[in-house]
């Protein structure tokens, strides 16, 4: 199943295709080129035929015969059909884009990433695929604000994979600082972007920091934050009342983010008798 934390940790790894270059050097021997245009490549990895295959994300470096494709995978879970799907989209984008390609999966999760580094046999003798494989075994705990800004992209992804370590408050404090030194707009996508990968107390933690508004990029992103907590509160409280809320209510409320609006109505969920009451 698809999860918003999925897509956050595919969007931090394709969303700047040269970061993401930076990133992978840094963790991995790999011969990408390190000058020349890195883009998206279509994820759409299926023969010229009905049967669909879909990489996560897919990148590509370089032009002419100095081209190197990165598939891009988010593995939460085990998978046993991944092991035979990874194969073709390897095999597809290598025979689309005629170069070399190599799998990149991202496992937020130990007991994943233990899975996914193991040795894909495909029953050709000498013919085995060792995905590389991001996980927190092998992404540095990045907490200085200079190594963070040299490279960002590992920065933005040792943030999400690093938080369990102990030491998390002092990454996302060096990242959060780093993200000042980047267009604004790259910054907030990528603050957005952290959010969704995280979860639990590491994602409240985030959330909390971007509420703060300490930067500039951070202020449009802080305002919707503050707003969808104060939606929370409105259906927290109406639901702790038993007050049923229809469809299009929730729907208006949602559609809301005036913050003195939503203050006004945190204030009346608590007293009541109706939702509809709500926008009266």
């Amino acid at each position: 199943m698809v999860t918003s934390q999925h897509e956050g940790l595919t969007k931090v790894a394709t969303f700047q295709p040269d970061h993401t270059r930076h990133m992978l050097l840094a963790l991995f021997d790999l011969p990408i080129p390190k000058s020349g245009e890195g883009r998206l490549a279509s994820p759409d990895l299926s023969e010229a035929d009905p049967a669909v295959c879909r990489a996560d994300g897919a990148l590509l470096y370089g032009d002419g015969e100095d081209k190197f494709g990165i598939v891009i995978e988010t593995q939460r879970g085990l998978d046993k059909e991944k092991p035979y799907t990874w194969l073709e989209y390897i095999a597809n984008f290598r025979s689309r884009e005629k170069c070399p390609v190599c799998l990149i999966v991202i496992c937020p999760k130990r007991n994943v990433a233990r899975w996914a580094l193991q040795v894909i046999a495909t029953g050709h003798p000498g013919l085995e695929l060792t995905p590389l494989v991001i996980h927190s075994g092998n992404t540095p705990v990045i907490t200085d604000v200079d190594c963070a800004r040299e490279n960002i992209g590992l920065a933005v992804m040792s943030a999400v994979i690093q938080s369990e370590d102990p030491r998390f408050e002092a990454v996302i404090s060096a990242v959060e600082k780093a993200l000042d030194y980047l267009d604004p707009k790259i910054a907030e996508r990528y603050a957005r972007y952290i959010t969704v990968s995280l979860e639990g107390d590491a994602q409240r933690e985030w959330d909390r920091r971007m509420k703060a508004m300490t930067y500039p990029y951070m202020g449009e992103y802080g305002e919707s934050l503050i707003a969808k907590g104060k939606v929370d509160s409105i259906f927290l409280i109406l639901e702790g009342r038993g007050i049923p809320v229809s469809d299009e209510v929730r729907g208006q409320i949602l559609a809301c983010s005036d913050k003195d609006t939503l203050d006004a109505w945190v204030l009346r969920a608590l007293t009541i008798e109706t939702a509809e009451a709500l926008f009266d």
